[in-house]
């Protein structure tokens, strides 16, 4: 057995077991290496920034590139800033504090270096939320951008190519569970893939604040030392300065307590959690529709639906995604809740909640693979949805008593509700009532020639108007 199977199938978490190949590509931003990585980054980008704005000395070509390039740290080395924080390491203390551990780390890197001189103005008048603010910012714009997007851009593709290659597709609607006027397949999947477009189109357009401004957001510390730099300014410039290559802007935020208020990332975990809830809707339909026979699932050659009964092909993929949605959901309305609420200036409670970032976005993640390969399974049994939607010509009963109101005829609600309501009719039965009322025979024959399936109105526009 090699190590990957042995860690997957010990691991506690589904997450790191059963779906880790799944969601390997957030670990990159969420796993404690990312965060470390994340945390080296901003404290070196840090030093490059003082230096740029002559708060220390200049630095040479070459030890602006060992600054650069020391974020780039190995797993080996990662563990080393963990050894610092829980045993101490080669002389350093142990800290029992994550991001003293890393400016130890980095201090004891530059002291190799001709920038041996400058080590001490890492961490330079900050506070470990300065740090944490901006990494768990990063995390979160990247994690959206190279994971979460093209995952989500998938599903609506998916979805719009179905409402095009059906849009004209007649289907029972159901409100209420009952029969209703009939709509198309396509345009019921257009209904979903615009609710996801107009959510994404939100998410693309946020920012994230952070905050640069010292033990409680007054620069406190950084005005004492230097009270002749514009530290706001410096501060701005340098949130900019860590969006380089991002869509999703860092933003610095300057009214804070010692920890920024997290109002921005609950913006944004409501935004996901709407879109989840968007899935997790049409989740459910398309479970109805395979349990009518409306759609059909392709089959895989080894594949078992049922330990006992070998007919089964079950809708095991947007189960999943259900299942994985309401997980990611609790966890994103929990963090929404939470975040914002500090007491007074700040307690630690929101430190171990930020560090589930990566559990909330590794369930929405399981789920939208699930969904997508739902998706690809997927047809539409035309020849079903038509049987179903002929069987129930009570439908068109609205149809009827429409055109009656136009034609001036009295009650015509009624007279329909009479006919209908409780009652199994035909089309027969409607055409007898139609020669009953005194109608012109040309609009006698407008109303005989209604079918459930060509009284969809505007539905296989509407599916193709995108």
């Amino acid at each position: 057995m090699n190590e990957s199977t042995s860690y997957q199938l010990s691991a506690i978490s589904s997450i790191d077991g059963r779906y880790r190949t799944i969601v390997a590509s957030l670990a990159e931003h969420f796993s404690e290496y990312g965060l470390i990585r994340k945390r080296i980054t901003v404290e070196c980008e840090y030093l490059l920034a003082l230096s740029e704005a002559g708060v220390i000395r200049a630095l040479s070509k070459e030890e602006k590139v060992i600054l650069q390039q020391l974020p780039h740290i190995s797993l080996e080395e990662a563990a080393i800033v963990k050894k610092i924080e829980k045993e101490g390491y080669e002389g350093i203390p142990a800290t029992n504090h994550d991001v003293k551990a890393v400016e130890y780390f980095i201090k004891k890197r530059l002291a190799a270096t001709s920038l041996k001189d400058i080590a001490e103005w890492t961490h330079f008048a900050l506070t470990s939320e300065d740090i944490n603010s901006a990494s768990y910012g990063m995390a979160l714009r990247a994690s959206l951008q190279s994971v979460i997007f093209p995952a989500l851009s998938e599903i609506q593709a998916a979805l719009g190519a179905l409402a095009k290659e059906h849009a004209g597709t007649p289907m029972l609607a159901r409100t209420h569970g009952q029969s209703a006027s009939p709509t198309t397949f396509g345009k019921e999947m257009r209904v979903f893939e615009t609710r996801l477009a107009r959510q994404l189109e939100q998410l693309h357009s946020r920012s994230i604040l952070v905050k640069f401004g010292g033990a409680t957001g007054n620069y406190n510390a950084h005005v004492a030392a230097m009270p002749d730099v514009d530290w706001r300014e410096f501060s701005r410039k340098f949130v900019v300065r860590l969006n380089v290559g991002y869509k999703i802007p860092l933003e610095l935020n300057e009214f804070t307590t010692q920890i920024e208020p997290h109002d921005t990332y609950a913006e944004l975990f409501d935004n996901l959690r709407r879109i989840d809830t968007i899935l997790l809707d049409l989740s459910q339909d398309v479970w109805r529709y395979i349990s009518d026979g409306w759609l059909t699932q392709k089959t895989k050659e080894g594949e078992v639906g049922s330990s006992a009964m070998p007919h089964k092909v079950n809708p095991i993929d947007f189960e999943n995604a259900e299942g994985n949605l309401g997980l990611a959901n609790a966890l994103f309305n929990h963090f929404s809740n939470k975040l914002p609420v500090s007491r007074l200036q700040r307690d630690l409670s929101d430190s171990t909640v930020e560090r589930t970032f990566g559990s909330a976005f590794a369930h929405s993640l399981i789920a939208y693979a699930s969904f997508a390969r739902g998706l690809e399974k997927l047809s539409v049994n035309e020849e079903a949805v038509r049987s179903d939607l002929t069987a129930h010509p009570e439908v068109l009963a609205e149809a009827i008593q429409t055109i009656l109101r136009r034609e001036g005829v009295e009650v015509p609600y009624e007279k329909l509700k009479e006919l209908t309501r409780g009652r199994e009719v035909t089309l027969e039965d409607f055409a007898k009532f139609i020669d009953g009322l005194a109608l012109a025979s040309t609009v006698k024959k407008q109303l005989k020639a209604l079918r459930p399936e060509n009284y969809i109105g505007l539905a296989k526009e509407i599916a193709e108007d995108r």
